[in-house]
């Protein structure tokens, strides 16, 4: 999402928040202390958590596009996120990824992230994901040691956050937001160190009943080949992290309607966003040149189960942002309507 906004590396603190990130979670029978579960997947619980179901079920299905749709709330990043939650809810999302950005929620202050978890339970939404802050210094692929050791603390306050917002996933940059190409002795040095960091990160995620999953990035920066994302998937040893697709990234690296089937099994939530093919736009679907049905024929054919997460450019003002929302939840859902019409009640067999 590096065309949404950027988190310069002068906005991070080195402030410690010993134990608050601990507060107002709930270990093991629901999503916070904050209020009823709102949750209506159902799956085998993991820890006693009800979360989302796995995307990639396998074996037959019921009709394979009723895909929930929900929104970023980095289209707002300048604004604070208890301020922008009422105006998306009366747009009809009900459904959101909650994103990091100073103006917005800084996930150091727990107070703020408390607050907003209130806020979102009063209005009868769901905070389905998290973006995990992102900038340069945030590199968890780092062979120094120091620096690796200060973007895993801010990666872990991040999911901290996440689990007192109740989020089913907490969405990972693999590496920091730079174009510096390192020389393939370096790059698998980093691939190890990312899937270190990962490893630690996904064992607490666990512990919290949380999933993370990692983004593929732009195509010129570090970790930006889809190959990558993959390398680093099968180098871990834990089973609980898997992908995040991003429409947008995958359209400009040229392999959007491949990468579906490559990332199956580790597919659980889009971020879906339009482009005509030479910027990370961030338009609304349908504005660009992404063929949707054709990626929603891939999904269906891979029986993914999971969320669309709308991620739009935040230019202009708020009912412009949300007309363009609105409008691209209305073309996603009229061409998943149609392929869904013309869909066989369950998926065969590949």
């Amino acid at each position: 999402m590096e065309g949404l906004f950027a988190v310069h590396a002068g906005g991070l603190l080195h402030a410690h928040l010993r134990g608050a990130g601990h507060n107002g979670v709930r270990r093991g029978g629901g999503n916070s202390r904050l209020g009823k579960t709102r949750r209506t997947w159902t799956e085998t619980p993991v820890r006693g958590r009800r979360t989302a179901p796995h995307p990639f079920t396998g074996g037959r299905s019921r009709r394979p596009m009723n895909w929930p749709i929900g929104l970023s709330t980095g289209c707002f990043h300048q604004t604070r996120l208890v301020d922008c939650l009422e105006t998306i809810r009366e747009s009809g999302f009900s459904m959101i990824e909650v994103v990091f950005a100073p103006e917005h929620l800084n996930y150091r202050e727990m107070k703020d992230v408390r607050e907003a978890a209130l806020h979102i339970e009063a209005l009868g939404m769901e905070a389905y994901s998290f973006h995990a802050p992102f900038a340069d210094d945030i590199d968890i692929s780092s062979p120094d040691l120091a620096r690796r050791e200060y973007a895993t603390d801010e990666i872990l306050r991040a999911v901290e956050a996440a689990a007192v917002l109740g989020v089913h996933y907490v969405v990972i940059h693999p590496g920091p937001e730079h174009t510096d190409i390192p020389s393939r002795d370096e790059r698998v040095v980093r691939i190890e160190n990312v899937a270190a960091v990962l490893n630690r990160v996904a064992a607490r995620c666990t512990e919290l009943g949380i999933r993370c999953a990692l983004e593929n990035k732009l195509p010129h920066l570090l970790f930006g080949s889809p190959s990558d994302l993959l390398w680093i998937l099968a180098a871990l040893e834990t089973n609980e992290v898997g992908a995040c697709l991003d429409t947008g990234h995958a359209f400009l690296s040229g392999d959007l309607y491949a990468l579906v089937y490559k990332m199956a099994p580790y597919l659980r939530l889009l971020h879906v966003h339009d482009n005509k093919g030479h910027a990370d736009d961030h338009l609304a679907p349908g504005d660009g040149r992404i063929d949707w049905t054709a990626l929603f024929k891939e999904l269906a054919a891979v029986r993914f189960h999971g969320a669309l997460m709308l991620e739009i450019s935040g230019a202009g003002d708020a009912a412009s942002v949300m007309a363009r929302a609105r409008r691209g939840r209305s073309y996603l859902r009229g061409r998943a309507r149609r392929l869904t019409l013309s869909a066989p009640t369950t998926v065969p067999h590949v």
